[in-house]
């Protein structure tokens, strides 16, 4: 297959439809990018040996136009000095070379036509190759999102299985049962502060006690007193 053959059928194809139709539309779209580039590189080198080319006609054609003015110069002469069997020599070298040059300026015009078409070709290669690379930039974002969007889906699947939420109800018992089992350490238990406080409460209620029976035992005692005076 002919770089051209295989260029026309790059920037023909419709790379969407190409990629909907995939079964791996990501390694599709590399592949079409590696053919791209390997094309590309070939179309370049072409265009460079053309350029080539045409400088070397260029520079032979300047050569000839010097070759020209030579014989026109020597014709010339001869005519000067007489010598017309000279001159005539000198004219027909002089219209071989103008010839030849003019052959030369024509295959020089084909070497820029061609020339001219390869950056054409190559510049729309590049645009499809830039079209392609931004399709596999985004192709990769949506796999890698929509992997991670399976893979979250998974997860909350196996969160609400039956399997993990009696896990979960398992872990909940154990932490009841040790706040249960926490509690019961501490049942009956005050702090240093609370048993001072409760102590002084407990005196208090000592002292008015005392101090109802001393009023009550003076009481009695004074009216036995009132009761033997009289």
């Amino acid at each position: 297959m002919s770089i051209f053959t295989r260029f026309r059928d790059i920037v023909s194809a419709n790379i969407n439809s190409m990629l909907d139709r995939a079964e791996d539309p990501e390694k599709m779209i590399k592949l079409m990018i590696r053919e791209m580039e390997d094309t590309l590189i070939e179309l370049k080198s072409a265009c460079a040996g053309v350029i080539a080319a045409r400088k070397k006609l260029q520079r032979k054609r300047d050569d000839i136009d010097e070759r020209v003015d030579v014989w026109a110069q020597r014709a010339e002469l001869a005519v000067s000095r007489g010598r017309d069997d000279l001159a005539r020599e000198a004219l027909v070298e002089k219209r071989r070379f103008s010839e030849l040059g003019q052959s030369l300026v024509h295959e020089i015009s084909e070497h820029s036509s061609l020339i001219e078409q390869y950056q054409a070709d190559i510049g729309e290669l590049e645009t499809k190759l830039a079209s392609a690379k931004e399709k596999k930039r985004i192709l990769i974002q949506r796999h890698k999102k929509a992997t991670h969007t399976k893979r979250a889906q998974e997860d909350i699947r196996k969160m609400d299985s039956a399997e993990t939420m009696a896990r979960f109800e398992h872990l909940e018992s154990r932490i009841d049962r040790m706040e249960a089992e926490a509690e019961l350490v501490n049942y009956g238990k005050t702090s240093g502060v609370e048993d001072q406080f409760a102590g002084l409460a407990t005196d208090e209620e000592i002292e008015k006690e005392l101090a109802k029976m001393k009023a009550a035992a003076y009481h009695d005692q004074a009216d036995r007193d009132d009761q033997s005076q009289s």
